[in-house]
């Protein structure tokens, strides 16, 4: 039987979760987060799209991206075989290296877009890998705190939603999602300061918005 088509919207962004097959550790050393990002770049010159997060774990990659003219499936399409050609060369594995489908959920608001790109550079965090989102080499937070950094990250976006000192205030509630409860961090615009409206059950399980005060 097919599988259902997937379907994409032009200028949307999404949530995009790719896997190891059976969970299999897909990068082993720093070389291969390496090349998985040098190929990264490679795909985005040649399949544009504007990517907002992302982080490398051992066995799985999180993206936060937003779509142009291509559509996510043709872009992840080409860099999982980009990078399963590297991999069994390498460690001249044979078989499946990625999971078959990957996992992709639409962003369908600002606050869920907020959330998600701290739940993103949160996972070493939360996985125990580092203390700080920042000691983590293998995620796009360290592109938001250098604002003269080149990255293929575009910042603008979600820095945007914060009033000056925009870094900061980025940190601030970044950081704030480690805690338990609400964080008081500083005020975003307005017409983020909404009321209770399920927003909870949109972000993922372990970063969700527990109260209006967590994106104020």
């Amino acid at each position: 039987m097919a599988r259902k088509l997937r379907e994409w919207w032009t200028g949307a962004s999404y949530h995009i979760m790719s896997r190891g097959n059976h969970r299999l550790e897909i990068f082993r050393d720093d070389e291969d987060r390496g090349v998985y990002l040098s190929m990264l770049a490679q795909v985005k010159d040649k399949l544009p799209f504007i990517l907002h997060a992302y982080c490398l774990m051992s066995n799985h990659v999180h993206f936060q991206l937003e779509t142009t003219e291509n559509d996510p499936g043709k872009i992840m399409k080409l860099l999982n075989m980009k990078y399963a050609i590297f991999f069994n060369r390498k460690y001249r594995f044979v078989g499946q290296l990625m999971q078959g489908r990957f996992r992709a959920e639409a962003i369908q608001d600002e606050r869920y877009f907020l959330a998600l790109n701290r739940y993103i550079h949160l996972n070493p965090v939360k996985a125990g890998i580092v203390l700080h989102p920042r000691d983590y080499r293998w995620s796009s937070y360290n592109a938001y705190l250098e604002s003269n950094s080149v990255s293929a990250v575009d910042t603008e976006k979600t820095l945007g939603y914060f009033p000056e000192p925009k870094i900061s205030r980025f940190e601030q509630f970044t950081v704030a999602g480690l805690t338990t409860g609400p964080s008081h961090v500083s005020s975003l615009p307005s017409r983020l300061q909404l009321e209770d409206d399920g927003v909870e059950d949109n972000c993922p399980k372990d970063q969700q918005v527990e109260t209006c005060e967590e994106v104020q």
